[in-house]
């Protein structure tokens, strides 16, 4: 809409518009933009002189809010590329006053078309912009009022306030149109409570006086609305230095003011947050490390009051080996270098105390890159740390438990058919013997195939206690009364270089476990420390009382004997100590380790109910503990020999179906003086028991079976089918290894293969002896032959 002007408002003209001109500034640019060159117009313009200001960026000219907005190199960018930027803005003099400049930045160039800098021109058209003047020294103001138009409102005023211009940018933003408005005071753009303190007046006084206002503050539309406002009020003075009106600039910032609002709300609230966190230590450094603010959750992890730690170097919360090491100096290059620096470690806090940090610290920096400081946040993570310790030693240990789980049921299987050929062998070879008792020859070679049999069986032994699926008999042991045997046992082993140490006292509680295979781990584990110290040392057994909980590192509960196997040798490599149990595993020449040892050791431990474990440092020694459960009971004496029985002649029932192992058990029979019928498994038992009892035949006087068969039913399914039809028959089982035969106890008595035919002998002996001579369980032969011959023939 086009301005009203009133009749009796003064008229300017463009004679006045550059009368009032004070001068052009003009300076060139170097092509980064500092100044190269200054007139004397600058220096009456800008207030420096040359000295002053040559070397500076020319954008120290211009508002805060433009060097923000990045104006300085926009107009640059411009001239360079169109060879000339007009200029027009609020600028700022020496002595921190405004005014408003117009010009132009033209590029200068080279003969080669290079880009060598700026010619700047300027000059002062503060007064000259509330007038409209079409001339040509006003174009830039002119141009600059025209693209205005939809974002300020730009209206005259007279000297007592009355608006006498009106533009259409002042129509949008205010809802009146000219017609309506020119004439009117400008106060009724204000609110009422800014008239009632009577601000319209002071604004147009502080502009006469002061040659400017400029304010902000909420302005009334034609329908009421309130908006937030930006003001500038300029003074319009004649050519005299009379007064005759004002120039006033209106700008709608409403958007800015409740983004501002918004952001201070936001940043009170963030603040309010991050006083509230009492879980996370957040506080800021200076560039140096220097803490500059701290929260309540800082001072609940770190125990520092704000006022005892703000202007104190954050290196203090590190340990003095950190601090030593350059920890906190690296962890500040690394933020600023990289933008952000994470790590945990361990932090001290006022009274000394350590725990576990998770650290964060981020670079801040301004909007132009300068580093200003950095933002860190700590958190106590001692818990979570614990806890992951103990959940990857539970992962470790269940890992562990499955792989002995897994090699275990391997080697089981593999005992079973190992003890088989080991029967063969042996067995013919005993069997052998009695034929070639001339022959001293033979009787050599005879003696070569047992001691490799016994070594056998000495393997297969190691693998069923690894597994443990090895048959203890534990009983209480107690280790003071049996310390002088051990010694003895042990010292035979031991070269002359190497020191016995066993102390096992007498205050050491007695443990349940099987005798031989103490006996057995012990030497086992004094084998290994002997190999370990070639050149000689210390070999300590200890024991000692503990009373474990599920939190130890052993994960056992309850009373437990610690005892314990140490050495002064070359200890273990770390990367081999985990594989050490494992069977056939050994650093040893082939001819001197079987690599089975340390597996028995593991088995026996396991299948007693405790545990073993191992501390090694090379180059000073190992140390294996043995984890026992403490006896309830206290040990006996031990037992005598029990007393061996002749065997009579006696009928026996062979069941195997290995026909290998039935011709050796067959012959060892018979040379034994028993008759023997072989059949090769548990039915066709059955059916010869049945066909004998029918028949009225002889029935055998004893059943020897295998416990591991083909077919429905194994040897312990017979026994027990046996025992029901003809409970005064003897059955005597056998086996090589049975998973079945562990949870047997003594319901059956048992040969483990390979036997030799002595034990055959004796085990026969006993379960045919008279009774009464026995333990109650064994069998009159003579009683028992009648009364079958009785059941058949009930009149004899």
């Amino acid at each position: 809409m086009a301005a009203v002007t009133q009749p009796d408002v003064p008229q300017f003209g463009l004679e006045q518009l550059v009368a009032s001109l004070s001068g052009h500034a003009i300076y060139r640019l170097e092509p980064d933009g500092r100044v190269a060159g200054w007139n004397p117009g600058a220096e009456r313009l800008l207030g420096y002189v040359a000295a002053e200001i040559e070397g500076q960026p020319f954008g120290r000219f211009f508002t805060v809010e433009e060097r923000r907005a990045g104006a300085p190199e926009r107009l640059m960018a411009e001239a360079a590329e169109a060879g000339k930027a007009d200029t027009s803005g609020w600028r700022v003099r020496k002595d921190g006053s405004r005014f408003w400049s117009e010009g132009a930045l033209h590029a200068i160039r080279g003969e080669d078309g290079r880009l060598v800098g700026f010619a700047k021109i300027a000059r002062d058209a503060t007064r000259q912009r509330a007038v409209q003047q079409q001339a040509m020294e006003s174009e830039r103001r002119f141009r600059l009022l025209v693209e205005s138009v939809t974002d300020y409102a730009i209206c005259m005023l007279d000297v007592n306030g009355a608006v006498t211009h009106w533009n259409p940018g002042a129509e949008r933003i205010k809802g009146y149109g000219a017609e309506e408005i020119v004439g009117q005071h400008f106060s009724r753009f204000y609110t009422p409570e800014d008239r009632k303190a009577g601000l319209p007046a002071r604004a147009l006084e502080t502009a006469r006086r002061e040659g400017r206002f400029e304010a902000e503050g909420w302005r009334v539309r034609k329908d009421g609305a309130r908006f937030w406002a930006l003001v500038v009020i300029d003074p319009i003075i004649d050519d005299d230095g009379a007064l005759i009106g004002f120039a006033k600039i209106t700008r709608d910032i409403s958007q800015r003011k409740a983004a501002e609002d918004a952001l201070a709300e936001s940043e009170r609230q963030f603040r309010l947050l991050v006083a509230g966190v009492v879980d996370y230590a957040l506080y800021m450094l200076d560039p140096n490390g220097i803490v500059s603010s701290w929260n309540s959750g800082a001072q609940h992890i770190k125990g520092y009051q704000a006022d005892e730690i703000v202007g104190q170097h954050f290196s203090r919360f590190y340990t003095e080996a950190d601090r030593a090491a350059g920890v906190p100096a690296r962890a500040l290059q690394t933020a600023a270098e990289q933008g952000r620096y994470e790590a945990e470690g361990w932090r001290m806090r006022k009274d000394g105390t350590l725990f576990w940090a998770s650290v964060v610290i981020d670079a801040i920096r301004d909007e132009t890159g300068r580093l200003i400081g950095f933002a860190k946040i700590t958190r106590d993570v001692t818990e979570k740390r614990a806890a992951q310790i103990e959940l990857q030693r539970a992962h470790d240990q269940l890992a562990q438990a499955q792989k002995m789980e897994a090699l275990g049921k391997l080697t089981g299987g593999v005992a079973h058919d190992f003890n088989n050929l080991l029967m063969v062998v042996s067995g013919q070879a005993q069997l052998l013997r009695r034929r070639l008792a001339e022959d001293p020859q033979a009787l050599r070679a005879l003696d070569a195939i047992e001691t490799s049999a016994r070594r056998g069986e000495d393997l297969t032994r190691h693998l069923l206690s690894f597994s443990r699926r090895q048959r203890l008999q534990p009983v209480a042991v107690g280790l003071s009364d049996r310390a002088p045997d051990l010694k003895a046992l042990i010292a035979a082993s031991l070269p002359p270089g190497v020191q016995l140490v066993v102390d096992l006292p007498p205050a050491a509680w007695p443990v349940k476990v099987d005798q031989s295979e103490l006996e057995l781990a012990l030497l086992n584990l004094a084998v290994n420390a002997r190999d370990a110290m070639p050149s000689g040392g210390v070999l300590a057994i200890t024991a000692e009382n503990a009373r474990l909980t599920p939190e130890t590192a052993e994960g056992l509960k309850g009373d437990f004997v610690a005892i314990t196997v140490s050495d002064t040798g070359q200890g273990i490599p770390p990367d081999i100590l985990p594989r050490i149990f494992d069977p056939f595993f050994t650093t040893k020449e082939v001819s001197k380790g079987t690599g089975l040892g340390l597996s028995q050791v593991y088995g026996f431990a396991q299948q007693s109910g405790g545990r073993v474990t191992v501390k090694s440092e090379l180059g000073r020694g190992t140390s294996f503990t043995l984890f026992l459960p403490r006896s309830t009971t206290a040990p006996k004496a031990s037992p005598e020999e029990p007393a061996e029985h002749p065997a009579p002649s006696a009928r026996v029932l062979l069941v195997e179906d290995n026909p290998e192992v039935a011709d050796v058990a067959a012959g060892m029979l018979v040379q034994l003086g028993h008759t023997v019928r072989v059949v090769n498994g548990a039915a066709a038992a059955l059916d010869m028991l049945h066909a004998s009892a029918l028949h009225e035949t002889e029935t055998p006087d004893l059943v020897f079976s295998d416990i591991v068969m083909a077919g429905e039913m194994d040897g312990l399914g017979l026994a027990r089918r046996v025992r029901e039809e003809s409970p005064a028959l003897p059955v005597l089982l056998a086996t090589g290894y049975s998973q079945a035969a562990e949870q047997l106890g003594d319901e059956f008595p048992i040969l483990r293969k390979p036997y030799t035919m002595s034990e055959l002998g004796r085990a026969i002996g006993a379960l045919l002896a008279p009774r009464g001579d026995g333990d109650g369980k064994l069998v009159n032969l003579q009683s028992a032959r009648r009364a079958r011959e009785a059941r058949r023939d009930p009149q004899g």
